[in-house]
């Protein structure tokens, strides 16, 4: 992980970094970050909300499905506002399902459940909100991705390192599951 981005605060946010401080964001303004072919704009994150909650959206274009990942210690929302996203999850028991949602559609997911997503039409956006006792990740999108001043979509996907991978269940609530398969037809 960066200096930049080990602090509380990236440099130039329009996010205040201590909690009681109510602000506001244009759309697209909040802090960015290009990961895949995705951009991830974070809106609110731990600090503000005393590790409450975070909010972000992701919009991208139609794509691969992200990598298998689940949350230990945090539950995650989907909510579709524009275009179409196929959510893939295995529940607890380990049965598998797989929903497309397109705008309006809501998804959640149970902390420690296996998941991932597919943008299925261009240009779609996903409002996400994760909370739980494992605290916030929003920042994780900027550490494994690239921090950006952009408000749109990459013009070329950035694809991290794979060692990169490994750093990330240290700094935040996220497990990859390499190799997870899902038989779910989609």
């Amino acid at each position: 992980m960066t200096v930049e981005f080990a602090g509380r605060r990236r440099s130039g946010s329009l996010i205040p970094a201590e909690p009681g401080t109510p602000y506001f964001i244009e759309k697209g303004r909040g802090d960015r970050a290009h990961l895949f072919g995705d951009l991830v704009t974070v809106y609110a994150g731990g600090p503000q909300t005393e590790n409450g909650f975070n909010f972000f959206t992701v919009e991208g274009p139609r794509g691969d499905v992200i990598p298998a990942h689940l949350h230990p210690g945090t539950y995650e929302v989907f909510y579709v506002t524009h275009g179409a996203v196929r959510v893939f999850v295995e529940d607890l028991r380990g049965e598998q399902t797989e929903r497309l949602l397109t705008a309006g559609d809501f998804g959640f997911v149970p902390k420690n459940c296996p998941h991932a997503y597919r943008i299925e039409r261009h240009h779609s956006q996903i409002v996400g909100v994760a909370a739980g006792p494992g605290g916030t990740f929003e920042r994780f999108f900027e550490s494994l991705g690239t921090p950006t001043d952009e408000l749109g979509l990459p013009t070329q996907p950035f694809v991290p390192e794979p060692e990169k991978f490994a750093t990330v269940p240290q700094h935040y609530d996220v497990t990859f599951l390499p190799g997870h398969q899902w038989h779910t037809g989609g």
